[in-house]
């Protein structure tokens, strides 16, 4: 989700990113655009089912990276150490760096 506060509308103004529908929503507090997204989910699944096509998943969870080998090593001992896939290690490590820039 992208959001921004437009002084023009005097709201939060955000869209759904990484889908090609556009659907948007507004609220004038942060807990106002949460319950707009929520509401603006269900009315595009809604649409979706009635249109008969099933509604696009942006991404499907594959990613394929290019990254240093001293990186590659690193993470991989780390993960090992921890008693873990390296797959789940750095998912978590992903998890919680983008959780900080909520």
């Amino acid at each position: 989700m992208k959001k921004h506060y437009s002084d023009e509308d005097a709201a939060f103004v955000s869209h759904i990113a990484g889908i090609r529908d556009i659907v948007g929503f507004h609220g004038e507090s942060v807990g106002e655009l949460r319950a707009a997204f929520e509401e603006a989910v269900d009315d595009h699944l809604e649409t979706c089912e009635k249109l008969g096509r099933p509604p696009q998943k942006p991404y499907s969870g594959k990613l394929l990276l290019r990254i240093d080998p001293a990186l590659h090593a690193r993470a991989a001992a780390l993960a090992e150490a921890q008693g873990r896939s390296l797959n789940a290690w750095v998912q978590d490590a992903l998890r919680q760096a983008v959780m900080a820039e909520l």
